[in-house]
């Protein structure tokens, strides 16, 4: 496997290489990183890269990888959108109002870590999350990666541009009017919404209730491997098998009404 589709491979199948010791997690960080310094000055994913950091983690990883450990994301770099705490660093929600450093992980970073996940940086998203669209008078404009002259969508673009860049393996993201949705059709990935409660939010009123976490990623396995690593509550039967099962037949609906009174489809976009 080349570094191209190393980079695309997504969680689920880096996974599997690492624990069969054929990547090692520094050369999945090294990556990366490499391609974050190379490609994100054009898209601005990234409100900023824990370089170090993930290198030392993935030094850990990879110990852990020699002595056997079989936890479901190890040595796996991931990026979280930069409404998540990550202990001793700074969150911003896209503004330039940002506190204090974090003094603690959020739940949804401990799990990732727990899971053996190595976060590689935090990506940008509109100012509080409330424009679908990626820019923030703080951060910059972030673009679409198959089209730098369009954006990746909102709010989750940063993690969307990302991951359809093949600078993260998955990203975290955030829901409460479309911002995994959209990004993750702009984008070109699988976005998952999930069931309010199902992961756990912090602080639980974000949003007032509205917004719920997910991510985005290359692929469905790769969506329930997440959920797996992540869920507060958690069925008995893992994500990840029931994704891993034939769908079986499916139907698919199609509508070019728009939901919003006064807005019309082009026909361009009707018609592709």
């Amino acid at each position: 496997m080349d570094s191209i589709e190393l980079a695309f491979a997504g969680i689920a199948r880096q996974a599997d290489l690492v624990r069969a010791r054929e990547v090692s997690p520094r050369e999945l960080v090294d990556l990366y990183l490499e391609r974050i310094e190379r490609i994100d000055p054009r898209l601005n994913a990234f409100r900023v890269v824990f370089a170090e950091r993930a290198q030392a983690e993935a030094q850990q990883a990879e110990g852990r990888a020699g002595a056997g450990d079989q936890r479901p994301l190890l040595g796996v770099p991931v990026a979280v959108k930069d409404n998540l705490d990550v202990a001793g660093e700074i969150t911003t929600q896209g503004s330039a109002a940002a506190g204090a450093p974090a003094e603690q992980d959020t739940e949804q970073v401990r799990l990732l870590r727990e899971a053996g996940a190595i976060l590689i940086g935090k990506t940008n998203m509109p100012e509080l999350a409330v424009w679908p669209w990626t820019e923030s008078q703080a951060w910059g404009v972030t673009r679409n990666p198959w089209n730098p002259e369009l954006s990746p969508g909102g709010s989750s673009g940063g993690s969307a541009a990302a991951v359809a860049a093949g600078l993260s393996a998955a990203a975290s993201a955030t829901d409460g009017g479309g911002s995994i949705r959209l990004p993750a059709a702009a984008c070109g990935l699988v976005g998952l919404k999930t069931s309010r409660g199902r992961v756990a939010m912090d602080p639980p009123d974000h949003w007032y209730g509205l917004s719920v976490a997910g991510c985005v990623s290359r692929g469905v396995l790769d969506s329930a491997l997440w959920l797996d690593a992540v869920a507060a509550q958690r069925p008995q039967r893992p994500f990840v098998e029931s994704a891993g099962s034939p769908p079986g037949k499916l139907r698919i609906a199609l509508s070019a009404k728009p939901g919003v009174l006064g807005v019309r489809v082009k026909d361009s976009v009707r018609t592709a």
